[in-house]
C-alpha cells in the first residue's frame, strides 16, 4: 500500500481533483475535511454529480488525466466504471465521488459526514 502524504499533499491533490471535475462542468462539487475526524477513512472526500452516464464517465477520466499530468498521482483503486452511477477514485488521502445526479441524492454521503468541515465550490457555468 503507498505511503501516507502529508497534509499539503492531501490539499493540493484534493485541489487538482476540483480542477479535473471542473474541466469537464462537474456540478455540485462538494469537499469534506476529514482530517479533525477521529478514525476517518481519509483527509478530504470531493464529491460531484454529472448530469448523464456519460458525463460522469468523462468526469472520472478528467480527474484521473489532470492529476497525472498535474501531479504524477495516480488513483490506487477505481470502483463503478462498469455502470457510471457512482465512481470512486480512491487515492489513499483523498477520495473522489462522482455520482450521477439521482444516486448521489439516494446515498446522502455529505450528510453521513456531516460533522466534516464542509467547503461548496461554486458551479463555473
Amino acid at each position: 500500500m503507498p505511503k501516507r502524504k502529508t497534509d499539503t499533499d492531501s490539499r493540493r491533490l484534493c485541489d487538482a481533483i476540483v480542477e479535473g471535475m471542473q474541466e469537464n462542468k462537474a456540478k455540485d462539487i462538494v469537499v469534506l475535511d476529514l482530517r479533525k475526524i477521529s478514525n476517518s477513512v481519509c483527509d478530504f472526500f470531493v464529491i460531484c454529480s454529472g448530469e448523464s452516464s456519460t458525463q460522469v464517465d468523462g468526469i472520472s477520466t478528467s480527474v484521473t488525466r489532470h492529476t497525472r499530468k498535474e501531479l504524477s498521482e495516480k488513483p490506487w483503486h477505481i470502483e463503478g466504471k462498469t455502470n457510471s452511477e457512482w465512481i470512486l477514485l480512491d487515492y489513499i488521502n483523498v477520495v473522489a465521488h462522482i455520482f450521477y445526479k439521482d444516486a448521489r441524492s439516494f446515498y446522502e454521503l455529505e450528510d453521513l459526514w456531516s460533522d466534516a468541515e464542509r467547503t461548496d465550490v461554486p458551479n463555473l457555468n
